[in-house]
């Protein structure tokens, strides 16, 4: 160490924060359910840290515990903020137990905040040694000096002096002045009322720093600000807090510290202590690392070991010898590298390959930019790997194969030999513990930070599309894509080998359904351009009128579409009781305030009424047509099989899951969806499935005994809870009973059932107890089910499909109820989503091998839709609910309601 290496001071409680919100959307957690994101983050950047500064010294600090000086100048300072959440205060006792293993001083100090330590040891280090602040807080811009510099190891990013006046368009000397003017609302800091960042940099472009501009109000309207004329006002009768937010917004830099920047040097790391944390938080590369190297004498960087040889192949002889190894490999992985992320219209520009873990190459053959070097033709390639890729013994593996079985079959190629699909391994393993695309999977199996499309393609309106970007950066971006992919599977399948049950839902479920959703996806939907376009127009028009109503009953125009000023027309214009506020105190103008509201009051009504209307103007009845793809005259949606964590199908660009039913509106739209002449569309959906499997899991008798009998349930319900006969039943009773039958296996409460049917809490609660009175089975079902997914920790479907519950402990009341409410309806809702796979994967095979003129065009919830010829219909139909009808063995049997018609809404 030297005295001219930097040292770098660490803001702990800012990367503390980022980096629990930045890995929120993975959820990392270790195989007991603890979450482990936060951690990774922050030592991946301290990691990152010490490779970079292999000299220095470095130190962490983190914000200590109770009230800081700030608060004793303003009691408010900060009371906004929201409690840390549970997940991220777990996390924070392994943070300091790995950086004190790490060798790396730590400092906490009472009273102060990690700004004030980080700002004090930055003065006293003065000129004599630079220091480097590594944080992602803008308030340290302050402390910027020809001396000390920020950086932000999250987005890579440096700041000196020059930076800081690029970034915010004053010096580092303006920045409190600049926090000051404009306050922060994370902070509670007040600032001037109605001076934001534009208005308070101009102000102090304009004038100098915060006593400048208050001697010179008299100049204040004359700028060129919008709004400066009452600007000076706004200035004068915020002095006080101006001046309290920039005492506020100051890191104090003469904290008393019992450490000396001398004593600041880091010890050597306890290599057995972070072995074990990191065994406990299961990072495993970080693990095989440490053992790997008894010697190790401090940690590396956070990317693995792991040698890699990727290649860009340019060269036939040296492509054929990979086709030759891909011949004789038991197994590879592939992947396509493409024009478009729409299937449809994607062209594959180049594929990549992997044999063995840390070895890939990719072969591009369609980058058609400027000087782009000579490729093999895609002939050539494509003719070369047809044979192999539609070899159904030729084993592949892939991450979202689908994708690429769709893209190739614009090339020609029918992929077969699907092996393995890393995402779906993934999902099955553990639907709610992470995102299952590749780069959190990489990050969170292998340790491994993946390069993002992003980092070589750019963003947004200038992002370039794969045949734009060079080799240099497109061929190791792809090779690693192969590679990472095998890696993955080799550690993946394993663990999804010891899982029986779970290797079961894979194997016969998920994987088999990708070649059947590829088909459902290219064949698609025939749509009517032109109803849609009448709908469209019919429904401008009734918005008008609806706006018109709102006008009318508000006394006056207003935006719609404005939450605000809606809030303002109905709780103080109209003074109607705010049921529920936002985080931020507001009244709130959500959908389920206006749906409790609309009962008393018509503009509430009016209102969700018109964004009903909206709302399908804008996502069906205009979007459908611009969806239409222009080759076969179909709207083509996406299925994603690894999203919903009960194992349900979800949909995109259409998403056919959402069109409503209940409404007229609704049901025009699936008018739409239209059979080709000579055909007829032919509808299949599962009675009351989730019903049905409750009654079949909770083996009550009198729910067995009333499907059984073909009973209509409902009013066999409420016959059971009102006591009366079934022919009795009223209509209020049937839709009470309706309402509990459907809200119990949701796990409603008698508050939330008292809300549907708009009854009082203790009627609500006197009709739950009758229906377990009646219905014991159930309410048994869902006390085992509770208990014993808080001892697992998940819940199962009928076919073992595992539905992961990691908040059913949770120390929070409110999040532990939600996740027992999850718990009793998962097994439902997930063994119903299980059904209707085998269904398609049935049908599928019929299709096939019986070969009628007909084809699956979607999938909606319980429901199969198909296109069939109008002579085979009788024929086709008795199959599929045939076929349908057997897709699960159950107490009670399911039953399939069939219809068919010109379009989809005839067919029900």
């Amino acid at each position: 160490m030297t005295d001219t290496s930097p040292l770098v001071l660490v803001d702990g409680s800012s990367y503390l924060y980022r980096a629990f919100h930045a890995m929120s959307q993975a959820d990392l957690r270790n195989s007991s359910g603890q979450p482990t994101g936060a951690v990774r983050g922050v030592i991946s950047m301290l990691r990152r840290l010490q490779k970079d500064y292999p000299d220095s010294p470095i130190a962490v600090v983190f914000d200590a515990k109770g009230k800081t000086f700030r608060d004793e100048m303003f009691a408010e300072y900060k009371a906004q903020r929201p409690p840390m959440p549970d997940d991220l205060r777990s996390q924070i006792q392994p943070i300091h137990d790995i950086i004190d293993a790490m060798g790396l001083p730590r400092l906490v100090v009472d009273g102060v905040e990690a700004d004030d330590v980080i700002g004090t040891l930055a003065a006293q280090a003065g000129a004599e040694r630079p220091v480097v602040v590594s944080t992602g807080d803008k308030d340290m811009a302050q402390l910027v000096n020809d001396h000390v510099t920020l950086v932000n190891t999250m987005t890579d990013t440096r700041m000196d002096v020059a930076g800081v006046k690029e970034k915010f368009g004053i010096p580092p000397e303006l920045i409190i002045d600049y926090l000051a003017l404009m306050g922060d609302k994370v902070d509670n800091i007040p600032g001037v009322a109605g001076v934001g960042e534009k208005t308070a940099l101009a102000l102090l472009q304009a004038l100098g720093g915060l006593k400048d501009i208050y001697q010179r109000l008299d100049e204040v309207p004359s700028l060129s600000i919008r709004g400066a004329k009452s600007l000076a006002k706004k200035l004068e009768d915020s002095r006080d807090a101006a001046m309290l937010s920039y005492e506020l917004a100051t890191i104090k830099c003469d904290v008393e510290l019992e450490v000396s920047i001398a004593e600041l040097i880091p010890k050597a790391p306890d290599n057995d202590a972070l072995l074990a944390l990191f065994s406990e938080m299961e990072f495993r590369s970080w693990v095989e690392e440490l053992q790997g190297s008894e010697a190790a004498t401090d940690v590396e960087s956070s990317k693995p070991a792991t040698a890699t040889r990727y290649e860009v192949v340019t060269d036939a002889e040296v492509f054929h010898k990979w086709v030759e190894r891909l011949a004789a490999a038991e197994l590879f992985a592939f992947d396509t590298e493409t024009t478009s992320l729409n299937y449809m219209q994607a062209r594959v520009v180049g594929v990549s390959f992997a044999v063995e873990a840390g070895e890939a190459a990719y072969v591009p053959f369609g980058h058609d930019y400027i000087d782009a070097p000579d490729q093999l033709s895609e002939e050539e390639v494509l003719g070369a790997l047809k044979p192999l890729l539609e070899d159904a013994d030729c084993a592949k593996v892939g991450q979202n194969l689908k994708y690429d079985a769709n893209v190739l079959a614009n090339h020609g190629i029918a992929l077969r030999g699907i092996a393995d699909d890393t995402m779906l391994q993934s999902y099955v393993l553990n639907s709610t513990a992470s995102r299952h695309d590749m780069d959190t999977l990489a990050l969170k199996y292998l340790g491994e930070t993946t390069v993002h499309y992003e980092d070589i393609a750019g963003k947004g309106a200038k992002q370039l599309s794969f045949n734009q970007i060079a080799l240099e950066q497109a061929g190791p971006y792809a090779a690693e894509d192969a590679d990472i992919t095998l890696r993955l599977h080799q550690c993946l399948s394993p663990q999804l080998g010891a899982e029986k049950g779970l290797n079961e839902v894979y194997r016969n479920i998920e994987l088999p359904l990708v070649p059947v959703l590829s088909r459902i996806e290219r064949n698609g939907a025939l749509i009517s351009r032109e109803m849609l376009g009448k709908q469209s127009l019919e429904i401008a028009e009734k918005l008008k009128e609806l706006e018109q109503q709102a006008y009318e009953i508000a006394g006056g125009e207003f935006n719609l579409a404005s939450p605000k000023q809606l809030g303002e027309i109905l709780f103080e214009r109209l003074e109607i009781p705010v049921v529920k506020k936002t985080p931020k105190g507001a009244p709130s103008t959500a959908e389920e305030v206006l749906v409790e509201l609309a009962h008393d009051y018509p503009l509430p009504k009016v209102i969700l009424d018109y964004r009903g209307l909206a709302k399908l103007k804008s996502t069906y009845t205009d979007k459908l047509p611009q969806l239409i793809d222009e080759r076969t005259g179909r709207v083509h949606t996406s299925y994603h099989q690894a999203v919903a964590a009960t194992g349900r199908l979800s949909s995109s660009d259409p998403n056919l899951q959402n069109i409503p039913i209940r409404s007229a509106e609704g049901r025009r739209i699936r008018k739409a969806f239209i059979a080709a002449e000579g055909y007829k569309i032919l509808a299949a959906d599962y009675s009351q499935i989730e019903l049905r499997i409750m009654a079949h899991l909770s083996r009550d008798e009198g729910l067995i005994r009333a499907f059984k009998n073909g009973e209509d349930i409902h009013r066999a319900t409420a016959a059971e809870v009102f006591g009366v006969a079934p022919e009795d039943v009223s209509d209020e009773q049937r839709r009470n009973a309706k309402a509990i039958n459907f809200g119990l296996i949701y796990g409603m409460s008698a508050f939330g059932l008292a809300r549907q049917l708009h009854i009082g809490r203790n009627e609500a609660q006197q009709y739950i107890d009758l229906y377990f009175e009646r219905y014991p089975g159930v309410l048994r079902y869902m006390d085992d089910t509770r208990a014993l997914a808080a001892e697992k920790g998940y819940v199962e479907t009928l076919f073992g499909r595992r539905l992961h519950l990691p908040e059913i402990n949770a120390r929070n009341g409110q999040r532990r109820q939600a996740a027992e409410r999850t718990a009793i309806n998962a097994p439902m809702q997930g063994t119903a989503a299980d059904i209707i796979k085998n269904a398609m994967i049935a049908v599928d095979r019929y299709l096939i091998d019986e070969n009628p003129d007909a084809k699956m065009i979607m999938q909606v919830h319980d429901e199969l839709v198909l296109e069939v010829a109008e002579g085979q219909l009788e024929q086709v139909q008795a199959r599929v609910v045939e076929l349908m009808s057997a897709a699960a063995e159950l107490a009670i049997p399911l039953e399939v309601g069939v219809g068919s018609g010109n379009n989809w809404d005839e067919a029900h």
